[in-house]
């Protein structure tokens, strides 16, 4: 091999180094899970060593950014890959653009999908659905309604259930309001770019709020815990 096609691999460590600074906690170990899961295939030296490339760095990026920012199962992401695959919209069979700052696809779950995906029973997911936490949209749910259904899915091995989740509910729809009331005034203007302003104000003060209740909700819980 000639050095110049040797400058070309990378090894699992470079990876690494190169991955933690969008993504502190990835690991050796996540690495070789995700190759586990057949979601990359770096390729392997004749001693054995994986060798990476600069596509299979942006496939993790990929892969990682789906998981981090949209919350989606592995088996979502490896059928957005492998429909990218198919399709040829990128080198190798991997998306155009893959980089921290590409957009993640729209996730599009059949209501057996969503159960598979968030390992979640019928009667929860209809319970869920009851009580207004969870509405597909054309029969079809999206991201959000996967983050919802894994997480309540999760409460109810505790004990807590849809029903004590309405509260939840209407305190997000409180947020939402504060944050509408906040932005109306960009939106009345009209002008260019004023939408686009709108919603990076609506993002930065949804993280505000989500913080602000974060702390809020500790500083209860240490008054009764007693510490």
């Amino acid at each position: 091999m000639s050095a110049q096609a040797a400058r070309a691999f990378m090894s699992i460590g470079e990876v690494l180094e190169i991955l933690r600074a969008d993504f502190p906690d990835v690991t050796v170990s996540k690495i070789r899970f995700l190759e586990g899961e057949g979601l990359i295939e770096p390729q392997r030296s004749p001693s054995g060593y994986r060798k990476f490339t600069h596509a299979d760095v942006e496939r993790l990026r990929y892969i990682l950014t789906a998981q981090r920012d949209r919350y989606l199962p592995l088996r979502v992401i490896k059928d957005h890959l492998d429909t990218a695959e198919r399709d040829g919209n990128g080198p190798g069979g991997r998306p155009r653009a893959v980089g921290a700052d590409a957009p993640v696809p729209e996730v599009r779950l059949s209501r057996a999908e969503l159960l598979r995906a968030a390992e979640l029973d019928e009667e929860t997911l209809a319970e869920l659905e009851d009580f207004g936490l969870l509405t597909p949209v054309a029969r079809w749910y999206d991201a959000e309604a996967l983050t919802v259904a894994r997480a309540s899915g999760a409460l109810a091995r505790f004990g807590l259930h849809p029903r004590h989740l309405r509260v939840l509910k209407a305190a997000a729809e409180r947020e939402a309001g504060l944050v509408e009331q906040a932005v109306a005034p960009l939106l009345r203007r009209r002008a260019p770019g004023a939408t686009g302003q709108a919603e990076e104000t609506a993002r930065e003060l949804a993280g505000l709020l989500a913080e602000l209740r974060t702390a809020l909700v500790r500083s209860s819980l240490r008054g009764i815990l007693g510490r």
